[in-house]
C-alpha cells in the first residue's frame, strides 16, 4: 500500500530545524504537522512561515518534555530530529519506541554505547532509523559513485573523505569550542558517509579498524581506518584554521581516480584526465540514479541547498512505497561511531582500536548499496 502523505513531527526548529521546515514547502507528499521546541518564539515562528508558504499549521509542543507528547501522538509517521546531538539518540530510541520511524541530524549518536542502543531498538521495534547525511547527495559523489558501480575505477584501493569549514564565527563558536575539547574526531560523518555508499559498508565489506591522532590544541584530527578488505580511508576534520572549504571526496581504483576538491578531476587509465568543468561535464553522464535525479529537481525548481533536497526527497519516496532507505540504521551507527573511537586513539597515542560490527556477522549476507 503506498502512503498518500508522511506527516512529520519536527523536533527543534532552531536554525537546522527551520531550514529543514522551509525545504518541506518543496517536498511532496510529506507534511509538518507538528513541532517541538523548549522555546514558544520558535514555535510561532515555525507557524508564521507556515502560513507565509500557504501550509496548513502545524500543532505546537511546548516545554523540555513536549518532544517525548509528540513521538507518542497518534497522527504522526516521521519523527525529524534537528537539536543538537547530545539528545539525537535519547530522542530517537524514544520515538522508535513510540511506533515512529526516525530521521535524526548528524551525528546520529556520540557514542558507541548509544550506535548500539539505536541499532538494538530499531531491530526490536522494526522502525526505520534515518541519519540525515546530506553530503551522500552531492552531486559530483552521486555522479562518482555511478561510476564505480559501473566499474570505471576497477578495484578500490583507498578513499578520503572530509570536512575543513573554517567556522570561527559567532553563531558557529560552540562547534569550535566542541571539537577543541573533544580530543577526536567528533562530526565524522560528512566525510564518511559518501566513502560508506563507495565501499558497501556493511554489505559486503565493513569498517575493521582506526587510528587517530590531533594536532595541539586540538585543532585538526586526522583519522585513518581500514576495512575487512584491506581498503584505506583517509578522514580528516578542521574546523579551526583558515583552509578553503573542502570534503576531498577521493577515490582511488586499480582503473581510475575521482576526487572533487579543490578541483573536480577525473582520471581513467593512463592517460585520459580531466579537470575542472570538463571533469564535471563528463559527471554529468553519470547523473542516472533517483539520487541523482532528484538532485537535478531540485535545482530546477530552486531550493535552497540541492543535496538535502535530494536527500528529504528520496527519504518520502521510499516511507511511502515501504522500500528500504538509503541510509539505515546500521550506517548511523558505522558512521557515528568514529566520534568517540577516534577520540579514544588520538587520547592513547594513535592506539588502534577495533571498531564494532553493528551487524553482528550479517554483512557478509547483506545486498550491495542501492537505490530502491
Amino acid at each position: 500500500m503506498i502512503l498518500e502523505s508522511i506527516r512529520i513531527g519536527l523536533i527543534g526548529v532552531g536554525q537546522r530545524g527551520m531550514k529543514t521546515l522551509e525545504r518541506y514547502a518543496f517536498i511532496r507528499h510529506a507534511q509538518v504537522c507538528a513541532v517541538a521546541d523548549t522555546h514558544e518564539e520558535r514555535l510561532t515562528m515555525a507557524n508564521n512561515l507556515l502560513k507565509e508558504q500557504g501550509r496548513e499549521a502545524a500543532k505546537e509542543y511546548s516545554g523540555k518534555h513536549a518532544w517525548k507528547k509528540m513521538c507518542e501522538a497518534k497522527d504522526i509517521n516521521l519523527i525529524y530530529i534537528c537539536t543538537d546531538w547530545s539528545s539525537h539518540t535519547q530522542m530517537a530510541v524514544y520515538a522508535m519506541k513510540q511506533g515512529k520511524d526516525v530521521a535524526v541530524e548528524v551525528p546520529a549518536a556520540t557514542t558507541v554505547e548509544e550506535c548500539w542502543q539505536l541499532v538494538d531498538t530499531a531491530e526490536q521495534t522494526g522502525r526505520h532509523c534515518f541519519m540525515t547525511e546530506n553530503c551522500c547527495y552531492d552531486r559530483f559523489a552521486l555522479a562518482t559513485l555511478e561510476m564505480k558501480r559501473r566499474g570505471l575505477f576497477g578495484e578500490l584501493t583507498h578513499c578520503e573523505g572530509a570536512y575543513i569549514h573554517t567556522l570561527n564565527i559567532a553563531e558557529h563558536d560552540w562547534m569550535e569550542k566542541t571539537y577543541k575539547q573533544h580530543g577526536g574526531n567528533p562530526y565524522p560523518t560528512h566525510g564518511l558517509g559518501p566513502i560508506g555508499w563507495l565501499l558497501n559498508l556493511h554489505r559486503g565489506d565493513r569498517l575493521d579498524y582506526l587510528v587517530s591522532m590531533t594536532s595541539q590544541p586540538g585543532q585538526i584530527n586526522t583519522t585513518l581506518l581500514k576495512t575487512i578488505k584491506g581498503i584505506s580511508i583517509f578522514l580528516q576534520l578542521d574546523v579551526c584554521t583558515y583552509r578553503p572549504y573542502n570534503r576531498l571526496q577521493t577515490i582511488c581504483g586499480t582503473k581510475g581516480f575521482s576526487q572533487k576538491y579543490p578541483v573536480p578531476t577525473l582520471q581513467f587509465g593512463e592517460t585520459k584526465v580531466l579537470v575542472g568543468d570538463k571533469a564535471l561535464e563528463e559527471a554529468k553522464k553519470y547523473e542516472i540514479s533517483d539520487a541523482s535525479l532528484r538532485w537535478l529537481q531540485g535545482q530546477k525548481l530552486g531550493v535552497p541547498n540541492e543535496m538535502n533536497y535530494a536527500m528529504d526527497s528520496r527519504l518520502i519516496h521510499c516511507l511511502r512505497h515501504g522500500l528500504p532507505l538509503d541510509i539505515d540504521v546500521y550506517d548511523a551507527a558505522e558512521w557515528s561511531c568514529i566520534a568517540e573511537l577516534s577520540q579514544i586513539s588520538a587520547q592513547e597515542g594513535s592506539r588502534p582500536i577495533e571498531i564494532p560490527d553493528f551487524t553482528r556477522g550479517r554483512w557478509k549476507e547483506f545486498s550491495p548499496h542501492k537505490f530502491f
